[in-house]
């Protein structure tokens, strides 16, 4: 069965992430202590997302993390500020799952995580499906409660976070990205996206599932860093398969420095957007003015 799809979402070419704000270094867990201690303040975390903004970078690709509930609910409060705020939500955020049902048991977390709609409702559905050992029915409930709090906020792609893509890709079912992919666009108007630590592979599961011309979000960068195969498979990738790629972990964290890292990237056919974190204006200032630089508005690809 085909996945059902939206018009092709016009992506930003920089997407801003938040990796930074939760103390997440893949190369220094000193600087990742750091970042976590000072992003405590939400305050912190919104100065930096309003330097971002005012730089134009308007799509915040961001997990669901509690604290981003916070965001959620300030940009609702300022709609004239944030007018132009798009999140791309990564879910699920599995330590928040975890940490719910330790502080408030197993009644208490589905409480705090069900949609809206009514208890009862999302009970049924839940138990229902887990009594019929049904994957459809208990993934849309899990998606549902994960995008509660961006109720009310323009969220036009919704993203599969690695850790999910990669155990149903090892586990042979494609089924579920065909499920995802046809439920938040039936019930949110939004594309699916796909985070994977090995591209060429998913992209042969999402042929199989159905899903036309995805959206994927991978390690994509000069040395190779945390990009499974190498280089070359990627590249290729790229420039013989029908999707849309979106390029994280560009500057190897921290292993290629910026100016090569971005000029090499942006280089590659086929590329859609590339997610970045920084916590300093001029980190972010400096990687926009090198995308502005190496990616022309109107790219000939």
């Amino acid at each position: 069965m085909t996945a059902l799809t939206s018009p092709p979402q016009v992506m930003d070419r920089l997407l801003f992430g938040d990796n930074q704000f939760f103390g997440v270094n893949h190369m220094s867990e000193e600087k990742a202590r750091a970042q976590q201690m000072r992003f405590q303040d939400i305050e912190a975390v919104m100065a930096v997302l309003d330097v971002a903004y005012d730089e134009g970078i308007r799509t915040f690709m961001c997990t669901t993390h509690d604290r981003i509930a916070e965001v959620c609910r300030l940009v609702r409060a300022d709609p004239g500020r944030y007018a132009e705020m798009r999140f791309f939500p990564c879910m699920p955020y599995a330590h928040k799952y975890a940490n719910a049902i330790t502080d408030e048991g197993f009644l208490g977390a589905i409480r705090r995580f069900l949609p809206d709609e009514g208890l009862m409702d999302s009970v049924v559905r839940g138990t229902t499906s887990l009594a019929r050992k049904d994957i459809e029915g208990v993934s849309t409930l899990l998606i549902d409660a994960e995008l509660k709090m961006f109720t009310g906020l323009a969220t036009p792609v919704i993203w599969m976070q690695n850790v999910v893509t990669d155990l149903l890709l090892g586990l042979g079912l494609t089924e579920a990205f065909r499920i995802f992919a046809d439920h938040v666009h039936q019930r949110y108007g939004a594309e699916a996206g796909f985070i994977t630590m090995n591209l060429p592979r998913l992209l042969d599961a999402l042929d199989a599932a159905g899903v036309a011309n995805p959206i994927v979000c991978a390690n994509i960068n000069k040395i190779g860093f945390r990009m499974s195969g190498g280089v070359e498979p990627y590249v290729e990738a790229m420039r013989t398969r029908q999707f849309r790629a979106v390029a994280m972990s560009v500057l190897a964290s921290g292993a290629v420095p910026a100016r090569e890292a971005i000029k090499w990237v942006c280089s590659l056919p086929n590329l859609t957007s590339i997610v970045f974190g920084a916590s300093s204006r001029a980190n972010i200032v400096a990687t926009r003015q090198l995308v502005d630089e190496f990616w022309p508005a109107d790219p000939v690809r």
